[in-house]
């Protein structure tokens, strides 16, 4: 079959081993790569007087042009020059990757009103509405401080103060991303939210993410991308406040300095690419399926999977997925993600087709199987499921009410969408009265005596005696 000029070469399987090793197999944080060129330019980004200098005070030795840098040793260095040179090092790391820097780094009240009058009525009616469905989904998840007097104990249950959110801006923009994150932070109640995304070659933000933020709630806009506002975002600069967790998808570059800097503040998950798993039976209709994995695969290198049980399925979406392929605007790009991490499993059972989908844990779950509520206790793993033909993936990503922020890389195994929970801390709180301690404290103290800690067992015995 071919799609346009370029034939769609879609893997298609039986279950078993050969399956666990093409279109199951998964590709970890480590195994990325980076484009050849970009790489190639890594060390030629401080290859100024003014980064040589600056490398040279962190105690970091200079970098020729030629040099190659990994991923992870650029990012070291992005990180620690701009938490020390703070704002200096934001603009001189940033002209070099990007050409040139916005005079103000934060986006002025002016250009946020001027947003509203570059987008579409009908855009921002539409970004109020899945906003008000959004926020009030994440209100269900609200949950109070308790204190119980007799026991003595209690959770104090608080907001953060303040949350960094980050907001990609490459082949595509995400004003749907925006709402998914700030929201869920509002309701919550974080103090104050900020918000950093790299800006167009003219300076500016996108005009959709601009007022997707301001409708979203979020108190101050930063026109600063990379690795190096990750770095502005964890220890702060002259311009960009200090937050207490960062949260939002980006590249392999993004992704490396939030691990890199998490422990100095939290942050969300290590986002790799999106994925969708489809698991259909031969009710499913082979062109919604088809559209299914599509919605998927038109991001950059998204996963986009189908199981199904039946055979007629596997045979109609290979040519449903060429047909519809020749009308999307990115079609090349989906092309690319269905043949490089795409593919269709054929097993004996949806039941079967489930065990495989607890074992991948994606991101998303698609059931199109008859009697699609059924089936909902077989799965432990997977950060979103869809049910039946009238739940798709697409009306998720923007309008249902959960974030569409979710695991990727079956790390939907321990971990979950993002929620309120992410934006809240927990203070534990200890009151035991004399009574509680006369009758606890011996069985403290054998525990810290049997631990070799004698100054724990004396501290409660002397308030025995």
């Amino acid at each position: 079959m071919t799609t346009g000029t370029s034939p769609l070469r879609l893997r298609v399987v039986q279950d078993g081993p050969e399956a666990a090793a093409t279109v199951l197999k998964r590709t970890g944080l480590s195994e990325l790569e980076v484009d050849p060129a970009v790489a190639a330019r890594s060390a030629a980004v401080f290859d100024t007087p003014e980064l040589r200098d600056l490398l040279s005070s962190v105690g970091l030795a200079p970098v020729s042009a030629d040099e190659v840098l990994s991923p992870e040793q650029f990012v070291e260095r992005v990180v620690r020059l701009v938490r020390s040179a703070g704002d200096t090092a934001l603009r001189l790391i940033s002209e070099r990757l990007d050409g040139a820097v916005p005079a103000d780094l934060e986006t002025p009240p002016a250009e946020i009103a001027a947003a509203y009058q570059q987008v579409d009525a009908q855009f921002v009616a539409d970004l109020r509405l899945a906003a008000d469905r959004i926020r009030r989904f994440h209100e269900h998840q609200r949950r109070p401080s308790w204190l119980d007097v007799d026991e003595g104990l209690g959770q104090i249950i608080r907001p953060l103060e303040r949350v960094g959110l980050y907001a990609p801006f490459s082949t595509a923009a995400y004003p749907s991303s925006v709402l998914m994150a700030a929201l869920p932070a509002r309701v919550a109640g974080v103090d104050e939210v900020v918000l950093s995304m790299p800006p167009r070659p003219d300076g500016r933000h996108q005009p959709e993410m601009v007022v997707a933020a301001d409708i979203a709630g979020v108190d101050r806009l930063f026109k600063i991308g990379g690795a190096q506002a990750i770095a502005a975002l964890a220890y702060g600069t002259e311009a960009v406040p200090k937050v207490d967790k960062i949260l939002g998808p980006g590249n392999i570059f993004v992704v490396l300095a939030k691990k890199r800097v998490f422990g100095d503040v939290d942050i969300d998950q290590l986002p790799g690419p999106t994925e969708t798993m489809v698991v259909a039976d031969d009710t499913a209709p082979a062109d919604e399926v088809a559209a299914d994995l599509l919605a998927q695969a038109e991001h950059d290198l998204g996963s986009a999977i189908l199981i199904t049980s039946s055979k007629r399925l596997a045979a109609a979406v290979p040519p449903a997925l060429a047909e519809q392929l020749g009308s999307l605007e990115r079609a090349e790009v989906a092309r690319e993600s269905l043949e490089q991490r795409g593919g269709i499993v054929v097993v004996a059972s949806v039941e079967r087709a489930l065990d495989l989908a607890n074992e991948y844990a994606p991101e998303h779950l698609c059931l199109l199987v008859a009697d699609s509520w059924s089936y909902l206790p077989q799965i432990k793993h997977a950060g979103g499921v869809f049910l039946g033909r009238y739940s798709p993936e697409a009306a998720g990503d923007y309008v249902a009410g959960p974030s569409h922020i979710m695991p990727t890389g079956a790390t939907a195994r321990f971990s979950s969408p993002l929620s309120v929970d992410d934006f809240l801390k927990i203070t534990s709180v200890f009151a035991l009265s004399a009574r509680q301690l006369a009758e606890l404290g011996p069985v403290a103290a054998r525990l810290a005596r049997a631990e070799g800690l004698t100054a724990h067992a004396a501290a409660v015995e002397r308030r025995l005696r």
